[in-house]
């Protein structure tokens, strides 16, 4: 070989040795860098796993609390579960929904409260709704309905047929009808009903009518004094109901000439007559009527004036149901006695009025000479005669059988 060609391969050589000492090193850097990037990725993952054997560490913990303090308080005796029982602090259902336990609770079902008040435990009351719609749109709107037509009734009957006149005209003769005490009774029950019946009918259509006509100020004044004259004006209803009771009651007991009383009219036509004796029958429907009713309005509105201290609306379903088999409810909540009781005290009051609306047209520009019965106590005799001619008798009878006492009896 040439001294040239040696040099030359001895360059190459050593060329090849550089390249393969670089190759090398790269390697061995990458080896490095990768080692050392293994070591990262082990290091995170461990990272993470501890992260995970602290948190099922804790967790275990939890409900190993959780266990010794169930099995502490198992031991010291039962406990009373809540409606719904998921693990989730509070007894609640959490992201669950149970439909039978809100169907419980939309139904007015109680829980258990920790306050005196029990009623506290009743979430929703379904009959508050019921009774708001009855109180707030189906009593106003019938009500008005069936007085304006009472009304319409009365006004058409006067058009057509007129006041009853006395066919034979009046008499010179009086008859004693009513005492003092009976027209003190008389007029001690109308004033107060009446004047009951103004302020209610104010409370329960006064804001409707009369704050568009009087505004809200004067409203409110005439509302505040209606409602103390209301509630005052009561007890005088009640006394005036007792009085009645006992003054007439022996004389309201129905009788057979009742029937015929009813068959012929009442005697209203012209020409036509019922004989009856001092109360016919319509005076002694209206005179039952009041009592009745009369009862059950101051019971309701006893109710109303004392709240939450009465059981009135339950023991009258008792009743009802012993007398007619019915199934009415007698196990009432406080507030549904409240409800109940405001229910029955409007609609009883309406039909009570309306009641009343036929008397008071009759006892006034209805028939000729009845007005006079609380008036004075005085009836004309053709009155008496014409519509309670068997009482006439029984007058007439009375006072010959006195006179005939005082004949007999001897002059000292």
């Amino acid at each position: 070989m040439r001294p040239g060609e040696r040099q030359a391969s001895g360059r190459i050589r050593l060329a090849r040795h550089q390249i393969g000492k670089s190759r090398h090193m790269a390697m061995g850097t990458r080896a490095e860098r990768g080692a050392r990037g293994h070591d990262g990725s082990v290091a995170a993952s461990m990272g993470r796993w501890g992260l995970i054997c602290c948190a099922l560490a804790l967790l275990f913990g939890a409900l190993l609390w959780a266990s010794q303090s169930l099995a502490q308080e198992a031991s010291e005796g039962p406990v009373e579960e809540p409606p719904i029982g998921l693990g989730v602090p509070g007894g609640t259902s959490g992201a669950a929904s149970d439909s039978d336990f809100w169907r419980e609770i939309r139904q007015g079902d109680g829980g258990l409260v920790n306050i005196e008040n029990p009623n506290a435990g009743v979430l929703i009351r379904s009959e508050g709704e019921t009774w708001r719609q009855i109180n707030s749109v189906a009593l106003p709107t019938y009500g008005a309905m069936y007085m304006a037509g009472m009304l319409i009734v009365l006004c058409l009957f006067f058009a057509l047929h007129g006041r009853v006149r006395l066919e034979h005209g009046r008499s010179d003769r009086k008859i004693l009808r009513f005492k003092t005490i009976d027209r003190a009774a008389h007029w001690l029950l109308a004033s107060s009903f009446l004047i009951l019946a103004v302020t209610g009918l104010m409370l329960r259509y006064g804001r409707e009518l009369l704050i568009p006509v009087i505004g809200h100020g004067a409203f409110a004044e005439i509302a505040s004094i209606g409602k103390y004259l209301h509630n005052s004006v009561a007890f005088a209803f009640m006394a005036g109901l007792v009085l009645v009771f006992v003054l007439w009651i022996r004389e309201n007991i129905p009788n057979r000439h009742d029937a015929l009383w009813v068959v012929k009219g009442g005697g209203l036509l012209p020409g036509i007559h019922a004989p009856a004796r001092k109360f016919n029958a319509g005076q002694k429907f209206v005179f039952w009527a009041v009592i009745g009713f009369g009862i059950l309005l101051s019971m309701s509105g006893i109710a109303l004036l004392f709240p939450f201290t009465t059981g009135f609306t339950a023991d009258i379903f008792w009743v009802i149901n012993a007398v007619f088999q019915t199934s009415l409810p007698t196990e009432l909540s406080p507030l549904q006695e409240q409800h109940y009781s405001q229910l029955w005290h409007s609609i009883i009051s309406m039909v009570f009025i309306i009641i009343i609306m036929g008397h008071i047209y009759i006892g006034t520009i209805g028939m000729e000479g009845a007005f006079e019965a609380m008036g004075s106590g005085e009836v004309d005799s053709n009155w008496a005669r014409e519509h309670h001619s068997l009482w006439v008798e029984e007058v007439e009878a009375e006072t010959v059988a006195g006179k005939v006492r005082q004949s007999e009896t001897p002059a000292e």
